[in-house]
Protein backbone atom coordinates (compact mmCIF):
# COMPACT_ATOMS: atom_id res chain seq x y z
CA UNK A 1 0.00 0.00 0.00
CA UNK A 2 2.88 2.34 0.85
CA UNK A 3 4.50 1.88 -2.57
CA UNK A 4 1.19 2.46 -4.33
CA UNK A 5 0.60 5.70 -2.38
CA UNK A 6 4.12 6.87 -3.22
CA UNK A 7 3.58 6.19 -6.92
CA UNK A 8 0.24 7.99 -6.95
CA UNK A 9 1.74 11.02 -5.23
CA UNK A 10 4.78 11.01 -7.49
CA UNK A 11 2.61 11.00 -10.60
CA UNK A 12 0.58 13.90 -9.26
CA UNK A 13 3.67 15.89 -8.28
CA UNK A 14 5.00 15.46 -11.81
CA UNK A 15 2.02 17.49 -13.07
CA UNK A 16 1.54 19.86 -10.13
CA UNK A 17 3.13 22.92 -11.79
CA UNK A 18 0.98 22.48 -14.89
CA UNK A 19 -2.17 22.16 -12.78
CA UNK A 20 -1.32 25.29 -10.78
CA UNK A 21 -0.70 27.21 -14.00
CA UNK A 22 -4.03 26.09 -15.48
CA UNK A 23 -6.01 26.86 -12.32
CA UNK A 24 -4.37 30.25 -11.83
CA UNK A 25 -5.11 31.40 -15.37
CA UNK A 26 -8.74 30.36 -15.07
CA UNK A 27 -9.22 31.88 -11.60
CA UNK A 28 -6.80 34.81 -11.45
CA UNK A 29 -6.23 33.99 -7.78
CA UNK A 30 -3.16 32.06 -6.64
CA UNK A 31 -4.59 31.06 -3.26
CA UNK A 32 -7.72 29.67 -4.94
CA UNK A 33 -5.57 27.87 -7.51
CA UNK A 34 -3.62 26.16 -4.71
CA UNK A 35 -6.88 25.04 -3.10
CA UNK A 36 -8.13 23.68 -6.43
CA UNK A 37 -4.95 21.69 -6.97
CA UNK A 38 -5.21 20.24 -3.46
CA UNK A 39 -8.80 19.20 -4.19
CA UNK A 40 -7.63 17.68 -7.47
CA UNK A 41 -5.06 15.63 -5.57
CA UNK A 42 -7.74 14.26 -3.23
CA UNK A 43 -9.81 13.16 -6.20
CA UNK A 44 -6.76 11.67 -7.89
CA UNK A 45 -5.85 9.78 -4.73
CA UNK A 46 -9.27 8.13 -4.53
CA UNK A 47 -9.78 7.28 -8.20
CA UNK A 48 -9.32 3.78 -9.64
CA UNK A 49 -5.93 4.42 -11.24
CA UNK A 50 -5.93 1.31 -13.40
CA UNK A 51 -8.82 2.85 -15.35
CA UNK A 52 -6.98 6.12 -16.06
CA UNK A 53 -5.25 5.83 -19.42
CA UNK A 54 -3.75 9.34 -19.46
CA UNK A 55 -3.00 10.80 -15.99
CA UNK A 56 -2.04 14.22 -17.43
CA UNK A 57 -5.32 14.62 -19.30
CA UNK A 58 -7.32 13.31 -16.35
CA UNK A 59 -5.66 15.71 -13.88
CA UNK A 60 -6.07 18.72 -16.18
CA UNK A 61 -9.72 17.78 -16.66
CA UNK A 62 -10.36 17.56 -12.92
CA UNK A 63 -8.47 20.80 -12.26
CA UNK A 64 -10.31 22.65 -15.03
CA UNK A 65 -13.74 21.56 -13.85
CA UNK A 66 -12.96 22.46 -10.24
CA UNK A 67 -11.64 25.84 -11.39
CA UNK A 68 -14.79 26.56 -13.42
CA UNK A 69 -16.96 25.78 -10.37
CA UNK A 70 -14.85 28.05 -8.16
CA UNK A 71 -14.86 30.85 -10.72
CA UNK A 72 -18.64 30.80 -10.89
CA UNK A 73 -18.92 31.32 -7.15
CA UNK A 74 -16.08 33.86 -7.14
CA UNK A 75 -17.86 36.06 -9.69
CA UNK A 76 -20.57 36.99 -7.20
CA UNK A 77 -17.96 37.91 -4.56
CA UNK A 78 -16.07 40.09 -7.02
CA UNK A 79 -19.24 42.05 -7.79
CA UNK A 80 -19.24 43.38 -4.21
CA UNK A 81 -15.45 43.84 -4.00
CA UNK A 82 -14.42 47.24 -2.65
CA UNK A 83 -12.75 49.24 -5.41
CA UNK A 84 -10.94 47.80 -8.43
CA UNK A 85 -10.46 44.02 -8.50
CA UNK A 86 -7.09 42.83 -9.82
CA UNK A 87 -5.73 39.28 -10.05
CA UNK A 88 -3.27 38.11 -7.43
CA UNK A 89 0.26 38.85 -8.69
CA UNK A 90 2.66 35.92 -8.94
CA UNK A 91 6.39 35.69 -9.47
CA UNK A 92 7.28 34.18 -12.84
CA UNK A 93 11.03 34.43 -12.49
CA UNK A 94 13.90 31.97 -12.39
CA UNK A 95 12.92 28.31 -12.59
CA UNK A 96 13.46 26.28 -9.47
CA UNK A 97 12.68 28.96 -6.89
CA UNK A 98 10.06 28.12 -4.28
CA UNK A 99 6.86 30.10 -4.70
CA UNK A 100 7.61 30.94 -8.32
CA UNK A 101 5.27 29.86 -11.09
CA UNK A 102 7.67 28.53 -13.68
CA UNK A 103 7.10 29.24 -17.34
CA UNK A 104 9.09 26.25 -18.55
CA UNK A 105 7.69 26.10 -22.07
CA UNK A 106 9.26 26.72 -25.47
CA UNK A 107 7.50 29.99 -26.28
CA UNK A 108 8.13 32.06 -23.17
CA UNK A 109 6.95 35.31 -24.74
CA UNK A 110 3.53 33.86 -25.53
CA UNK A 111 3.27 32.43 -22.02
CA UNK A 112 4.18 35.78 -20.47
CA UNK A 113 1.42 37.46 -22.44
CA UNK A 114 -1.08 34.78 -21.40
CA UNK A 115 -0.34 35.28 -17.69
CA UNK A 116 0.04 39.08 -17.59
CA UNK A 117 -2.22 40.91 -15.14
CA UNK A 118 -3.68 42.89 -18.04
CA UNK A 119 -4.58 39.69 -19.87
CA UNK A 120 -6.13 38.13 -16.77
CA UNK A 121 -8.29 41.24 -16.37
CA UNK A 122 -9.43 40.89 -20.00
CA UNK A 123 -10.34 37.26 -19.33
CA UNK A 124 -12.65 38.39 -16.51
CA UNK A 125 -15.20 39.44 -19.15
CA UNK A 126 -15.46 35.89 -20.50
CA UNK A 127 -17.86 33.28 -19.18
CA UNK A 128 -16.18 30.63 -17.01
CA UNK A 129 -16.52 28.09 -19.82
CA UNK A 130 -15.12 30.47 -22.46
CA UNK A 131 -12.23 31.32 -20.17
CA UNK A 132 -11.37 27.68 -19.55
CA UNK A 133 -11.45 26.90 -23.28
CA UNK A 134 -9.29 29.93 -24.08
CA UNK A 135 -6.72 29.03 -21.41
CA UNK A 136 -6.46 25.38 -22.42
CA UNK A 137 -6.22 26.19 -26.12
CA UNK A 138 -4.17 29.40 -26.24
CA UNK A 139 -1.90 29.02 -23.21
CA UNK A 140 -1.39 25.25 -23.18
CA UNK A 141 -2.12 24.22 -26.77
CA UNK A 142 -4.55 21.42 -26.00
CA UNK A 143 -6.41 20.27 -29.11
CA UNK A 144 -10.10 21.02 -29.57
CA UNK A 145 -10.79 17.30 -29.29
CA UNK A 146 -8.92 17.09 -25.97
CA UNK A 147 -10.76 20.11 -24.58
CA UNK A 148 -14.10 18.75 -25.75
CA UNK A 149 -13.41 15.51 -23.89
CA UNK A 150 -12.35 17.34 -20.72
CA UNK A 151 -15.44 19.54 -20.68
CA UNK A 152 -17.86 16.94 -22.04
CA UNK A 153 -18.81 19.18 -24.95
CA UNK A 154 -18.84 18.52 -28.67
CA UNK A 155 -15.82 19.63 -30.65
CA UNK A 156 -17.85 22.14 -32.75
CA UNK A 157 -19.19 23.67 -29.52
CA UNK A 158 -15.66 24.03 -28.15
CA UNK A 159 -14.47 25.65 -31.38
CA UNK A 160 -17.31 28.14 -31.13
CA UNK A 161 -16.46 28.95 -27.51
CA UNK A 162 -12.80 29.37 -28.45
CA UNK A 163 -13.64 31.74 -31.32
CA UNK A 164 -15.86 33.93 -29.15
CA UNK A 165 -13.19 34.11 -26.47
CA UNK A 166 -10.37 34.78 -28.94
CA UNK A 167 -12.33 37.54 -30.69
CA UNK A 168 -13.01 39.24 -27.37
CA UNK A 169 -9.39 39.02 -26.28
CA UNK A 170 -7.99 40.26 -29.60
CA UNK A 171 -10.17 43.38 -29.44
CA UNK A 172 -8.73 44.28 -26.04
CA UNK A 173 -5.22 42.82 -26.12
CA UNK A 174 -2.17 45.11 -26.17
CA UNK A 175 1.12 43.78 -27.49
CA UNK A 176 3.69 44.67 -24.88
CA UNK A 177 7.43 45.23 -25.04
CA UNK A 178 9.31 41.93 -25.25
CA UNK A 179 12.85 43.34 -24.96
CA UNK A 180 13.89 42.35 -21.44
CA UNK A 181 16.59 45.02 -21.20
CA UNK A 182 14.12 47.78 -22.08
CA UNK A 183 11.55 46.38 -19.62
CA UNK A 184 14.07 46.39 -16.81
CA UNK A 185 15.55 49.84 -17.51
CA UNK A 186 12.17 51.56 -17.78
CA UNK A 187 10.82 49.84 -14.66
CA UNK A 188 13.86 50.83 -12.59
CA UNK A 189 13.67 54.45 -13.80
CA UNK A 190 9.95 54.50 -13.05
CA UNK A 191 10.44 53.31 -9.46
CA UNK A 192 13.22 55.84 -8.82
CA UNK A 193 11.12 58.71 -10.16
CA UNK A 194 8.00 57.59 -8.28
CA UNK A 195 9.79 57.02 -4.96
CA UNK A 196 11.33 60.49 -5.15
CA UNK A 197 8.20 62.27 -6.38
CA UNK A 198 9.74 63.49 -9.64
CA UNK A 199 6.77 64.32 -11.83
CA UNK A 200 8.85 65.53 -14.80
CA UNK A 201 10.78 62.25 -14.94
CA UNK A 202 7.60 60.23 -14.59
CA UNK A 203 6.03 62.11 -17.52
CA UNK A 204 8.97 61.10 -19.71
CA UNK A 205 8.43 57.42 -18.85
CA UNK A 206 4.64 57.31 -19.10
CA UNK A 207 2.72 56.96 -22.35
CA UNK A 208 0.17 59.78 -22.89
CA UNK A 209 -2.76 57.38 -22.36
CA UNK A 210 -1.16 55.35 -19.56
CA UNK A 211 -3.62 53.63 -17.22
CA UNK A 212 -3.07 52.95 -13.53
CA UNK A 213 -5.20 50.44 -11.66
CA UNK A 214 -4.95 49.91 -7.92
CA UNK A 215 -6.31 47.15 -5.71
CA UNK A 216 -6.52 47.81 -1.99
CA UNK A 217 -9.54 45.61 -1.31
CA UNK A 218 -10.96 48.23 1.02
CA UNK A 219 -8.10 47.50 3.43
CA UNK A 220 -5.41 49.80 2.04
CA UNK A 221 -5.85 53.12 0.27
CA UNK A 222 -5.99 52.72 -3.52
CA UNK A 223 -7.85 54.39 -6.39
CA UNK A 224 -11.40 53.04 -6.69
CA UNK A 225 -11.36 53.52 -10.47
CA UNK A 226 -8.64 53.43 -13.14
CA UNK A 227 -6.63 56.64 -13.51
CA UNK A 228 -5.93 57.49 -17.15
CA UNK A 229 -3.45 59.96 -18.61
CA UNK A 230 0.23 60.63 -17.96
CA UNK A 231 -0.25 63.84 -15.98
CA UNK A 232 -2.99 62.40 -13.74
CA UNK A 233 -1.04 59.20 -13.10
CA UNK A 234 2.22 61.04 -12.35
CA UNK A 235 0.56 63.40 -9.90
CA UNK A 236 -1.38 60.61 -8.24
CA UNK A 237 1.84 58.66 -7.70
CA UNK A 238 3.59 61.70 -6.31
CA UNK A 239 0.75 62.42 -3.92
CA UNK A 240 0.09 58.80 -3.01
CA UNK A 241 3.64 57.63 -2.39
CA UNK A 242 4.76 60.73 -0.52
CA UNK A 243 1.82 60.73 1.92
CA UNK A 244 0.98 58.43 4.80
CA UNK A 245 0.70 55.52 5.25
CA UNK A 246 2.81 54.81 2.18
CA UNK A 247 5.54 57.41 2.75
CA UNK A 248 6.78 55.85 6.01
CA UNK A 249 6.12 52.34 4.81
CA UNK A 250 8.11 52.74 1.59
CA UNK A 251 10.89 54.59 3.38
CA UNK A 252 11.39 51.57 5.65
CA UNK A 253 10.76 48.97 2.96
CA UNK A 254 13.22 47.00 0.85
CA UNK A 255 12.29 47.22 -2.80
CA UNK A 256 12.93 44.33 -5.17
CA UNK A 257 12.92 44.30 -8.94
CA UNK A 258 11.24 41.07 -9.99
CA UNK A 259 9.37 39.42 -12.82
CA UNK A 260 5.69 39.68 -11.96
CA UNK A 261 3.24 37.90 -14.24
CA UNK A 262 5.71 37.87 -17.09
CA UNK A 263 6.85 41.51 -16.94
CA UNK A 264 9.27 43.42 -14.76
CA UNK A 265 7.79 44.99 -11.67
CA UNK A 266 8.65 45.99 -8.12
CA UNK A 267 7.69 44.42 -4.79
CA UNK A 268 8.00 46.40 -1.55
CA UNK A 269 8.79 44.31 1.54
CA UNK A 270 8.13 45.82 4.97
CA UNK A 271 9.08 43.92 8.14
CA UNK A 272 9.64 40.75 6.06
CA UNK A 273 6.17 40.90 4.48
CA UNK A 274 5.24 42.19 1.01
CA UNK A 275 3.09 45.33 1.21
CA UNK A 276 2.86 46.32 -2.46
CA UNK A 277 3.45 44.89 -5.91
CA UNK A 278 3.71 47.06 -9.03
CA UNK A 279 3.68 45.50 -12.51
CA UNK A 280 4.50 47.75 -15.48
CA UNK A 281 3.38 47.05 -19.05
CA UNK A 282 5.63 48.79 -21.59
CA UNK A 283 5.27 49.60 -25.28
CA UNK A 284 8.04 51.28 -27.30
CA UNK A 285 9.98 52.17 -24.17
CA UNK A 286 7.08 53.86 -22.34
CA UNK A 287 4.73 52.56 -19.66
CA UNK A 288 1.18 52.04 -20.91
CA UNK A 289 -0.25 50.32 -17.83
CA UNK A 290 0.58 50.07 -14.13
CA UNK A 291 -1.11 47.52 -11.89
CA UNK A 292 -0.61 48.26 -8.20
CA UNK A 293 -1.75 45.61 -5.72
CA UNK A 294 -1.64 46.67 -2.07
CA UNK A 295 -4.34 44.41 -0.64
CA UNK A 296 -2.37 42.28 1.89
CA UNK A 297 -4.56 39.24 1.19
CA UNK A 298 -3.38 39.21 -2.42
CA UNK A 299 0.38 39.32 -1.85
CA UNK A 300 1.09 35.82 -0.55
CA UNK A 301 2.38 34.60 -3.93
CA UNK A 302 5.16 37.24 -3.97
CA UNK A 303 6.50 36.45 -0.49
CA UNK A 304 9.60 34.74 -1.88
CA UNK A 305 10.68 37.86 -3.79
CA UNK A 306 13.81 38.25 -1.65
CA UNK A 307 15.03 34.91 -3.02
CA UNK A 308 14.55 35.73 -6.71
CA UNK A 309 14.36 39.53 -6.93
CA UNK A 310 17.07 42.17 -7.31
CA UNK A 311 17.35 44.64 -4.39
CA UNK A 312 16.79 48.28 -5.39
CA UNK A 313 17.72 51.52 -3.68
CA UNK A 314 15.80 54.15 -5.65
CA UNK A 315 15.23 56.57 -2.78
CA UNK A 316 17.56 59.55 -2.51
Amino acid sequence: MGDRTLDVTAIFDEHRKLLLAVAYRILGEWSEAEDVVQDAYLRWRDVEHAEVENPRAFLVQVTTRLSIDRLRSARSRRETYVGEWLPEPVLTGPAGADGVMELDVADRVAQNDAVSLAMLVVLEALSPLERAVFVLREAFDFSYAEIASMLERTEPAVRQLAKRARDHVERRRTRFETDRKVQREVTEKFMTAAANGRVDELLQLLAPDVELRGDGGGVMRAPRRPIVGADKVARFLRGGLTKEPYASMLQASQLYLAEINGVFGVVAVYHDAPVAAFACEIVDGRIVRIDAVVNPAKLNAVRSVAEVGIPLSPRE
